[in-house]
């Protein structure tokens, strides 16, 4: 029976569903047309830092450097429009805990946020048996987020939990991937301008 969480609630992936060895999040939304959203996953040390710009696993990076955390996208169908593969026991020793992101791709010029996404959720299905394990409804708290996260697995001891998180961003992927230390999605530095010409000669 799957555990419906709130917003803070954490259950222990162990307890729930002993023997659990791969999981898929599923996150879901419901968005007007013209809306793009993407999913994502931070793979945190202890500092809450990711070691690499590899350990942000979204669009353009599918698999985190050890391969234990997989971005499927939207395959398989169901209900959810993403899906992200965890293999639990793969998880580098140094990853403490996979936070799970939803961005709203260019929000900032479409004038776009999370007040108008409706029936936002995460959820952790048992790969193997296919049974969901928890379940969270992600409601935005000011309406004028570009990028949430939703949740995150973690470890406690042996085990794995998964907590609720819900915490919007105004700035988007961009304010994820500064708190989390990603440094992908940091424009370039612009270009210095060409040294003037010295004067022709009188």
């Amino acid at each position: 029976m799957s555990v419906a969480l709130t917003k803070g609630g954490n259950v222990s992936l162990g307890k729930q569903a002993p023997g659990l060895r791969v999981v898929r999040v599923g996150l879901g939304w419901t968005a007007g047309a013209g809306y793009d959203l993407d999913a994502s996953a931070l793979l945190c040390g202890a500092d809450g830092k990711v070691a690499s710009d590899q350990h942000f696993v979204f669009f353009n990076n599918l698999q985190s450097p050890d391969g234990s955390v997989r971005h499927q996208g939207g395959s398989g169908g169901g209900a959810d429009r993403e899906r992200i593969e965890v293999r639990l026991a793969d998880v580098s020793a140094g990853v403490e805990k996979i936070v799970f992101a939803v961005a709203i791709y260019d929000a900032a010029q479409r004038r776009q946020t999370f007040g108008q996404v409706r029936g936002a959720y995460i959820r952790v299905v048992d790969q193997d048996g296919g049974t969901e394990v928890a379940r969270y409804d992600v409601a935005p708290e000011a309406g004028s987020e570009t990028a949430m996260v939703f949740g995150e697995l973690y470890r406690h001891g042996a085990d794995w939990k998964f907590r609720a998180v819900g915490q919007g961003y105004a700035a988007g992927l961009a304010g994820i991937a500064a708190d989390f230390g990603v440094d992908v999605l940091q424009p370039a530095p612009a270009a210095a301008p060409p040294a003037a010409a010295p004067p022709a000669p009188v």
